[in-house]
């Protein structure tokens, strides 16, 4: 003969998959010694996680404490000697006509999109570099949103251009450009670029993604969340390998390019 005694979850928050709302269930014999228990995971506040969750973790898995702080370590070793190239509040360091970059929750915004753009625009550090690590995230907003960050670059004389290297951002005409190397005003043509069905799965539409430029010597480097787009080795010694980056938004329709988490490492 046996007898089942159950003990109830304060919190009622799991269902027996035997059919009670218990959290314990003890089956004991006809002497009072227990034969079986089963214990059955409440999901209430300072207990284990729920179990069989759609989206919770495989049954019996347990969280690893460390994995968040792990991540925090590991992304600010990854920043290690990266020093910020735009403070998030002001335009200090930065030269453009600000009538078309200005700040946003902690972003360049480059553009309008109130109104058309009748000239390509640039907003460019006042000082140059050469070999470097340059990490940002960039996102667009309006149909047919173009820009693209200068490096190793100039200013033209008498002009609203900027002439050499870009990491090219957004669209032209019907494809996406993202990920390709454009010589800006100088050869005037793309010098590498990745194939449209690998933009196709690297760029995030209407969200931040992360850019990353690197340069040393002849080698220019660039990547989009994380994947390498371009390795392009520049043939000709006359191009000069040092100069200034820029942020650009390309005339056309209304719309606008977002630049924020700048940084850099020289190499």
């Amino acid at each position: 003969m046996f007898r089942t005694a159950l003990n109830r979850c304060p919190n009622r928050c799991l269902s027996n998959p035997f059919g009670r709302d218990t959290s314990t269930s003890i089956v004991t014999g006809g002497l009072g010694r227990p034969l079986i228990v089963i214990v059955l995971l409440c999901g209430g506040v300072g207990t284990l996680p729920r179990l069989g969750t759609a989206g919770d973790p495989p049954t019996g898995a347990i969280a690893d404490p460390l994995t968040a702080t792990a991540k925090a370590t590991a992304a600010a070793e990854s920043d290690a000697g990266f020093v910020p190239l735009f403070d998030s509040r002001t335009l200090q360091g930065w030269e453009g006509k600000e009538v078309w970059f200005r700040i946003e929750e902690g972003a360049i915004v480059a553009g309008s999109l109130e109104k058309p753009i009748p000239h390509n625009q640039f907003l460019c550090t006042t000082r140059d570099f050469d070999n470097f690590e340059l990490r940002m995230q960039v996102k667009t907003r309006g149909k047919g949103a173009n820009g693209g960050i200068q490096f190793r670059s100039r200013r033209v004389p008498d002009s609203d251009e900027v002439e050499g290297y870009q990491a090219d951002v957004g669209g032209v005409s019907d494809r996406w450009v993202w990920g390709g190397l454009y010589d800006e005003s100088r050869r005037r043509r793309f010098l590498a670029e990745p194939t449209a069905e690998q933009i196709e799965k690297l760029v995030r539409p209407d969200d931040w993604n992360d850019y990353v430029i690197r340069c040393v010597g002849p080698r220019i480097e660039l990547f989009i969340n994380g994947v390498r787009t371009v390795d392009y080795t520049e043939s000709d010694p006359e191009i000069p390998r040092s100069g200034l980056i820029g942020l650009q938004i390309h005339s056309g329709p209304p719309c606008e390019v977002l630049y924020r988490n700048l940084r850099i490492r020289t190499l």
